[in-house]
């Protein structure tokens, strides 16, 4: 390692050149709950690579927006359904 190092002719900045953005995508900040990012996180791992955890949150998004994400009445009572044969 030298004594010192000469910066004087330095530029700053990017060392590479930034990735370009895929089309119809957009980089954002977002805060979650760490206990939703933790699910995500596990499912991908689950999926063994083959899915990333931000892949399963823009699907998850994107199936409530589009009202494909199943109703929690819907699932209440499909259960209370279940629940009623398998006792009778």
């Amino acid at each position: 390692m030298k004594q010192g190092y000469d910066f004087s002719h330095g530029k700053r900045g990017r060392i590479t050149a930034p990735e370009s953005e895929p089309r119809g995508k957009t980089r954002i900040t977002i805060r979650l709950d760490e206990d939703l990012v933790d699910h995500f996180l596990k499912e991908a791992d689950a999926s063994g690579g083959a899915m990333g955890y931000q892949t399963l949150i823009n699907e998850a998004l994107r199936r409530h927006v589009e009202g494909k994400a199943p109703k929690l009445e819907e699932t209440l009572r499909r259960i209370v359904r279940e629940e009623v044969r398998a006792a009778g």
